[in-house]
């Protein structure tokens, strides 16, 4: 054996080693960042598809795409804004047109990870009836799914989720001003169809 043989087996031994401490490291800052959203995504998801199944495959699409490109978030930036926007566009994507399939290297690199942070859920049977509709009396959870798309959205994004108008406008696509404009007519359109519930449990409902 020669002298240049004998350094291989030690320098793919380290590289190996040193990209193993890499990746356990990125799992580690990824748990903390990314996965503790895993609740608001799938209701996001759900109030985008309407289906337990399409929205599970919706979160998963959008984990293996972020934990993917995990290394151009910016840190210190909103990464639940950041997961949303993913979110989206993976909706608009794969309802659209078929997607094509998650690339076979990228999955089998982190699909056990994956499997493991879905069970960080709180609850899977809660989170199939949607996780938020059981923080919510059935008719205001009634009332906001009955709202177009449009507002519904985005009234889920700032009073639910407390997005700012600009994270928004980022993730809808649209001007702030649209933003604002859904805000007030979707609003608007909720307060309408809850006056008899209001007034039920004894809140005011005249405007001043």
């Amino acid at each position: 054996m020669t002298k240049s043989d004998t350094k291989h087996p030690a320098k793919a031994g380290s590289k190996k080693e040193h990209n193993s401490r890499e990746e356990l490291q990125k799992q580690l800052e990824f748990q903390k960042e990314a996965v503790v959203h895993i609740n608001s995504l799938y209701n996001y998801a759900l109030h985008l598809t309407m289906n337990p199944d399409d929205a599970e495959d919706l979160v998963q699409e959008t984990y293996l795409k972020a934990y993917r490109f995990f290394n151009s978030f910016e840190r210190g930036t909103n990464c639940k804004a950041w997961l949303f926007k993913i979110l989206k566009n993976n909706y608009i994507n794969s309802f659209r047109k078929n997607s094509k399939e998650p690339g076979k290297v990228d999955y089998d690199l982190i699909k056990d990870f994956y499997h493991s942070i879905k069970d960080t859920r709180t609850d899977t049977t809660e989170a199939e009836a949607d996780y938020f509709h059981t923080l919510m009396h059935e008719e205001v959870y009634m009332a906001l799914q009955s709202l177009p798309e449009e507002f519904r959205e985005v009234i889920q994004l700032c009073d639910i989720e407390g997005f700012t108008y600009e994270e928004i406008a980022n993730m809808v696509e649209s001007p702030i001003g649209t933003v604002r404009s859904r805000l007030y007519r979707g609003r608007k359109l909720l307060r309408a169809q809850l006056e008899n519930y209001a007034k039920k449990f004894g809140f005011n409902t005249e405007t001043e």
